[in-house]
């Protein structure tokens, strides 16, 4: 029987370590649970730009197109602040996005119980939280046309980006969010700003459309999107799946990540339709970033990229079970109060290293933490 595939993309800054972590972890249910995959390494970001002289290279977008999924670290850093627009690492990581498709940005915002105190926000508000927020990804202001900087008539610049969707593109982003709905609390609510933005309109009534005509079953609201920003911080669990837009769910997904506490506790998955076997095309990545200020020092936490292979887990191998197993060690060395830098809550709490969290990890996994 052939091996679920899987292309690991470490990319810059503390993509290698965090990824590297993540690396044992597979390598574990491969020894533990008869899960082997089979792992294609690969350079993405300002690692193929060091190389290759651009941020992805054709071969590689090729490898991503054949496996079941892609495993990606994080991309960018100072050192690349002044290349070309169209060779920044970040390039790399849109292409990937755009050749595979992958329309539906899927980001859990969960705050595990040993750190519901280490919110921002009363512990009352958070304990419990598990929202979804499911951005579309490949179309909205990050890429529609016209875009770009022109000198004016008056001796000045203007600056054009354009907000543009299409009746498919919000269809199929919109049919993702019910069916994760039916999974969780059957209740989806669609943000937009259909009060000032024709896009915003067309967003509300496809999705009423979609609603109407293949889900009725699922709850659906609609709240403007600075009015959902606002609910997030005020009343987090009155949601259970967020649909949005490309603009409005970059943001919105970052006021959520820090409902949990902390960037480095948030995974990611990007997928698109699914293939005659079923199955989508599938990134799954941390939404931390590289991290260039700690690169290399072992403080980095690398559970928001092992929570993304657990998504990877689920979502791509119908391994439900073993997501669980996984999310369920992480659970059991943070109730031990074992913390990386970016989670410390007290003065007098000891900090472990990025590979330390990988062993205890492991050690949850083996029942022996």
């Amino acid at each position: 029987m052939t091996k679920p595939s899987i292309l690991i993309l470490p990319g810059d800054g503390i993509g290698p370590e965090v990824m590297d972590q993540v690396i044992r972890v597979i390598d574990w249910f491969g020894s533990n649970r008869n899960l082997y995959f089979d792992i294609t390494t690969d350079l993405v970001g300002g690692a193929a730009y060091d190389k290759f002289g651009v941020p992805i290279t054709d071969e590689t977008v090729a490898k991503a197109l054949k496996v079941d999924a892609v495993l990606l670290g994080a991309v960018g850093g100072p050192k690349y602040d002044n290349l070309d627009f169209s060779v920044k690492p970040e390039r790399g990581l849109l292409r990937l996005r755009k050749e595979l498709d992958l329309f539906s940005n899927l980001r859990p915002a969960q705050c595990f119980d040993a750190l519901a105190d280490f919110s921002s926000l009363k512990k009352e508000l958070v304990a419990g939280l598990d929202i979804m927020i499911v951005r579309e990804l490949t179309s909205g202001i990050y890429f529609g046309e016209p875009r770009g900087i022109q000198e004016d008539n008056e001796g000045g610049r203007v600056g054009i980006n354009t907000q543009r969707y299409t009746t498919n593109e919000i269809r199929r982003v919109a049919r993702s969010a019910f069916e994760l709905a039916r999974k969780r609390d059957n209740r989806v609510c669609s943000m937009e700003k259909a009060n000032v933005m024709e896009s915003g309109i067309l967003w509300r009534e496809e999705v009423q459309w979609v609603h109407d005509n293949e889900y009725p079953d699922v709850e659906l609201s609609h709240m403007y999107a600075d009015a959902g920003g606002m609910q997030l911080v005020r009343a987090p669990k009155q949601f259970d799946v967020i649909v949005t837009d490309n603009l409005f769910g970059d943001m919105l997904s970052d006021v959520a990540a820090m409902l949990t506490g902390s960037l480095g506790m948030l995974p990611s998955a990007s997928l698109g339709l699914p293939d005659e076997n079923g199955k989508p095309k599938a990134l799954y990545e941390p939404v931390h970033g590289s991290a260039p200020d700690i690169e290399g020092q072992g403080k980095a936490n690398p559970i928001a990229c092992i929570l993304s292979f657990a998504m990877a887990l689920r979502y791509s191998f119908n391994e439900l079970d073993e997501a669980k197993r996984l999310e369920g060690a992480i659970d059991a060395v943070l109730a031990k109060g074992i913390r990386t830098p970016d989670l410390m809550q007290a003065e007098d709490m000891k900090p472990v290293s990025t590979t330390d969290m990988g062993d205890a990890i492991l050690e949850a996994l083996d029942g022996s933490l």
